[in-house]
C-alpha cells in the first residue's frame, strides 16, 4: 500500500537527503585495506550530511560495506563497484549517482568525490573511525569430519508464476530457510537451475547478493545460528517468457561452523506456473505510474506480514497507481488539498467479471502528508475504504484507499468488467491519493497469497526519473505491450474500453 515514498515524489532528490544505508560487495583478500569504519561528509552549513561507511568480510571471503546517514534515512544498493589497487568507484543508479575515491597512503583515508546527474560534483571523503573493525568475526566450532546431511529445512510458500514485465520475463518467489542444527549455517552462494536440464544456470548468487535478498536485522544476514531463520527473496529475469523452465531447483553452497569445506545442497524441484490472470485495467486514462510496483526491491514485494500465524504476501506483485502531469508531479496547486491531486476521483474499474466478497466504506480522506492519516491504521482500516472482487479461479482483485461515500458495489453484487466500483481516494494508510490494485488468493486483504496478472495491452509512455533535485516523469517513445504486468516506475496509457 502506498504509505509513503517521501523521495519520490517532489522531494528533494540528492545524495545528502536519500543516502542512509546501500550495500556493495566486491572480491578482496583478508588484508583488503578498505576494511573498517570510516567517518565522512557531504555538503556543507545546514545541508552538511554526516556518512559513516562500514566494510566487512563475509565468512563466504566476499565483502560488503553499509553506508549510514546520521541525520537522514533512506536504503540503496551500490552497483558496478570495482576496486583497482587504490582506487574505487561505484555507482548508486537509483539516485544516478557515481562515487570515485582513491585510499591515502597509510590507509587512513579515502578520498574522492560524488557526481550526479543535474548536481554539480561534491567532494566526499571518509577518515578511519575510532570504531574501526578490520577483521573477520570469529567462526564458531563445526563439524569435524564431513556430515552425511546438512540440517537445513527450506519451504516455499507459493510456486514460482512466469509473468512478464518491463519487456522481459521473470520468476518471483521466497525460499524460507531454517538451520536445524547446532552449528552456525552460512549460504556462500545460491543457483536456479533448470530441473529438467541440469547444466542450464537461470541465475547465480553469491553470498554477498543473499546479503540484500535477506531483509535481515543481523550484522550478516547470510549467517544463520542454531535454530535461526531467515528468507530470501529470489527474483529470475529471462529475455522472454517461454524462455522460463517447466521446472526449476535451487542449489546453495553452505558453510558449518568452522568446517573448511563448502556443502552442496540441492533442493527438490519446483513447477514453476504459467497461469497469470488476463484481467482489464483498473483505471483508464494516461500518465499513470506503477509505483511500489512489480520488483525485487520494492515495498509491496517484501511485505511479508503475519496474521493469525501465518505470515503471506499478499502486495507480491501490489502497484500503487499515482498520475503525473508532464511536470512529473502528482498534484498541480496546494498540496494538503486532495482535490488537486490528478488521481483523485478517478473512477476505479472491476478488471473482470466478479462478485463482490467484501467492502469497508466510512473511514474519512487524510490530509496529504507522510505522517497525516485521519484515524490510527489498525489492521481493520490500513487499506481504507475498499473492494474486494471475487473474480474466480479462486483469486480476488483488492482495490484500496477509495473515497468514502463513492463505492458503487455491497457485498453479493455482481459487477462486469470496466464497471465502476468506486472513486479513488486518500484513506487509510495513504500519503496522497492514489489507488492501491492487488491480486490474491483469500478474501482478506492481508492473509492471503499475492499473484501476478496480465494486461491484455497498455502502452508504456516512459518512465520515472531524475533531474536535479526530484523525480520527473521522463515521456518518451511510446512502446505498446501486451500480456504483461506493468513493472515498477513505468508511466503508461491504459487501453480505451
Amino acid at each position: 500500500m502506498y504509505s509513503g515514498r517521501p523521495h519520490l515524489w517532489g522531494a528533494v532528490f540528492t545524495l545528502a537527503s536519500l543516502l542512509s544505508a546501500w550495500t556493495f560487495h566486491v572480491q578482496a583478500a583478508v588484508s583488503n585495506p578498505l576494511v573498517g569504519v570510516w567517518a565522512g561528509e557531504l555538503g556543507g552549513g545546514n545541508a552538511r550530511l554526516h556518512l559513516v561507511l562500514t566494510v566487512k568480510q563475509l565468512s563466504g571471503g566476499e565483502y560488503v560495506a553499509a553506508m549510514s546517514s546520521v541525520e537522514q534515512g533512506a536504503n540503496f544498493s551500490a552497483d558496478a563497484l570495482a576496486l583497482t589497487a587504490d582506487s574505487i568507484r561505484f555507482e548508486v543508479k537509483p539516485v544516478g549517482g557515481v562515487y570515485q575515491g582513491k585510499l591515502e597512503a597509510g590507509g587512513d583515508g579515502i578520498t574522492g568525490t560524488w557526481r550526479q546527474k543535474g548536481v554539480p560534483e561534491q567532494p566526499l571523503s571518509f577518515k578511519r573511525s575510532a570504531a574501526e573493525q578490520t577483521a573477520a568475526p570469529a567462526r564458531e566450532k563445526g563439524p569435524t569430519t564431513k556430515p552425511f546431511t546438512v540440517a537445513m529445512d527450506v519451504n516455499v510458500p507459493l510456486a514460482p508464476t512466469a509473468f512478464s514485465a518491463g519487456g522481459k520475463a521473470h520468476l518471483a518467489y521466497e525460499l524460507h530457510v531454517t538451520n536445524m542444527g547446532q552449528w552456525d549455517l552460512s549460504l556462500s552462494s545460491l543457483e536456479v537451475i533448470d530441473a529438467d536440464d541440469g547444466s542450464r544456470v537461470l541465475a547465480r548468487f553469491s553470498q554477498a547478493d543473499l546479503e540484500g535478498m535477506m531483509p535481515r536485522k543481523a550484522n550478516e544476514k547470510t549467517l544463520l545460528e542454531a535454530q535461526q531463520a531467515g528468507v530470501i527473496f529470489v527474483w529470475v529475469t529471462f529475455d522472454r517468457l517461454q524462455d522460463a523452465p517447466a521446472r526449476l531447483s535451487n542449489r546453495f553452497k553452505v558453510k558449518l561452523g568452522d568446517y573448511p569445506e563448502a556443502l552442496d545442497v540441492q533442493l527438490r524441484p519446483l513447477a514453476v506456473a504459467r497461469n497469470s490472470l488476463l484481467i482489464s485495467a483498473p483505471l483508464s486514462g494516461d500518465h499513470w505510474v506503477a509505483a511500489n510496483g512489480p520488483s525485487n526491491t520494492s515495498g509491496h514485494r517484501r511485505a511479508l506480514i503475519p496474521i493469525d500465524g501465518h505470515a503471506a504476501i499478499a502486495q507480491r506483485f501490489a502497484i500503487d497507481w499515482v498520475q503525473v502531469g508532464k511536470d512529473g508531479k502528482t498534484y498541480s496547486g496546494d498540496p494538503k488539498d486532495n482535490k488537486n491531486y490528478y488521481a483523485f476521483g478517478h473512477d476505479a474499474l472491476a478488471v473482470a467479471d466478479g462478485v463482490v466478497a467484501a467492502v469497508l466504506d466510512g473511514i474519512p480522506n487524510n490530509v496529504p502528508g507522510i505522517d497525516s492519516r485521519a484515524q490510527p491504521i489498525t489492521l481493520a482500516n490500513v487499506g481504507g475504504n475498499f473492494v474486494q472482487l471475487d473474480v474466480g479461479g479462486g483469486l480476488y482483485a483488492f482495490y484500496a484507499h477509495l473515497q468514502p461515500g463513492s463505492l458503487r458495489v455491497k457485498v453479493g453484487d455482481k459487477v462486469r468488467r470496466g464497471q465502476v466500483i468506486g472513486l479513488v481516494g486518500n484513506t487509510g494508510n495513504s500519503t496522497e491519493p492514489h489507488l492501491h490494485f492487488h491480486l490474491s488468493n483469500s478474501p482478506e486483504p492481508l492473509a492471503a497469497e499475492g499473484f501476478p496478472y496480465a494486461l491484455p495491452s497498455f502502452e508504456v509512455q516512459g518512465s520515472t526519473q531524475i533531474e536535479g533535485e526530484e523525480i520527473k516523469a521522463q515521456l518518451g517513445k511510446s512502446e505498446t505491450r501486451t500480456l504483461a504486468i506493468p513493472a515498477d516506475g513505468e508511466i503508461v496509457k491504459f487501453e480505451k474500453k
